[in-house]
């Protein structure tokens, strides 16, 4: 397989869709495998995906140890659960997991093997002053001090500065939203925070299984880069495969359209079935067409989402891929804010990025 593949056809994807390739896979292959599944963070996801082939000895060693670092990051996340719950419990019992920490808490296949990188919470804006209080009173600390970028996050995002806990060196990210609050999407928080479901009486909470769908795709085609997020598609295949059902397709784009996030989850559809080979009723296509954006908006993402989205199998990125990683960076933060904020901000880090440090100057 050659580096200069097409982006839809990257080693690693044909794995994703279907793990029979492994079969027909070279030592050369491999190699390109075990690198963009590094860069994505797929290689305990892949151990799972692949259990079933009759894998290289070699193969199959460096695929446990990913799952093995990864089901230890797991584990971790659910102590930091059961920790945060402890801290907290007097301001929001029913506090709402996101992302991996949902996965991991109520048992979902795509946690296995998945690596755990912090501790993803929402909660009601009115509440989030007392639990930031509460945290930073039991060990947790901010990582960010920069008073721009603490203003940054406090006035423009969805949520908090990260926390970072002095000993156990976890990161927390406190929410209050599941997208920016000067998005462009101008979400309303009030249906999602109402349909939440807990996972014990009186304790932590998971979005609904629709919500926690379209948060994820959200998360990917709207509040994040895209760049090198293949494990973020993944997760999305993973959720429709779990929850897909009559009653959840029939309800899926109309909760999207409700909500005003019919254009996330139509990339979200399209993409996950061109790249993972997802199974989605074609009765959903044609509903999500309602939120299709213009063709030159489309023809831009379809080139630039692949070439981004899966790393080149090489540390050294062709200049298409640089430039749809540039170009869906600006596109995150133009969805973020306004145009004179947007501009303003990305002159500011910019100028930060090349500041030169006191032993270079």
């Amino acid at each position: 397989m050659s580096a200069r593949a097409a982006p839809d056809d990257a080693v690693l994807l044909q794995l994703l869709r279907s793990p029979a390739a492994a079969r027909e896979l070279s030592p050369r292959d491999w190699e390109d495998v075990f690198w963009q599944a590094r860069s994505t963070r797929l290689g305990g996801r892949l151990r799972r995906h692949l259990r079933d082939e009759n894998l290289p000895p070699v193969v199959q060693r460096r695929l446990l140890a990913a799952f093995t670092e990864a089901e230890y990051q797991r584990r971790q996340m659910l102590w930091e659960i059961d920790r945060l719950r402890r801290v907290i419990a007097a301001v929001a019992p029913d506090f709402i997991l996101l992302k991996g920490g949902a996965y991991a808490a109520i048992g979902l296949e795509i946690a296995l093997g998945r690596p755990a990188g912090d501790l993803d919470v929402m909660v009601p804006f009115e509440k989030i002053a007392a639990i930031e209080r509460a945290v930073l009173a039991n060990g947790w600390e901010h990582v960010i001090i920069d008073e721009y970028d603490q203003r940054y996050y406090r006035s423009w995002m969805h949520e908090l500065p990260p926390l970072c806990h002095r000993d156990r060196e976890t990161e927390l990210d406190l929410h209050h939203a599941i997208a920016p609050r000067t998005s462009r999407l101008r979400l309303d928080m009030g249906p999602i925070f109402k349909a939440a479901l807990p996972i014990e009486p009186g304790g932590p909470r998971t979005l609904a299984p629709i919500d926690m769908v379209l948060h994820c795709v959200v998360h990917l085609f709207h509040d994040g880069e895209i760049a090198g997020s293949l494990r973020d598609l993944v997760d999305f295949d993973g959720l429709l495969r779990h929850f897909g059902g009559n009653e959840f397709w029939s309800n899926l784009v109309p909760r999207a359209l409700a909500l005003g996030l019919g254009r996330p989850l139509f990339y979200g559809l399209r993409y996950a079935k061109r790249l993972l080979a997802t199974p989605i009723p074609e009765a959903v296509t044609r509903a999500c067409e309602a939120a299709r954006p213009s063709p030159p908006t489309l023809a831009l993402m379809d080139f630039a989402v692949p070439r981004a989205l899966v790393p080149a199998a090489s540390p050294w990125a062709s200049a298409g891929a640089r430039i749809s990683a540039f170009g869906l960076y600006v596109r995150s933060h133009w969805l973020r804010m306004s145009m004179l904020p947007l501009l303003a901000h990305l002159a500011r880090k910019s100028v930060r990025r090349w500041k030169p440090r006191p032993s270079e100057a």
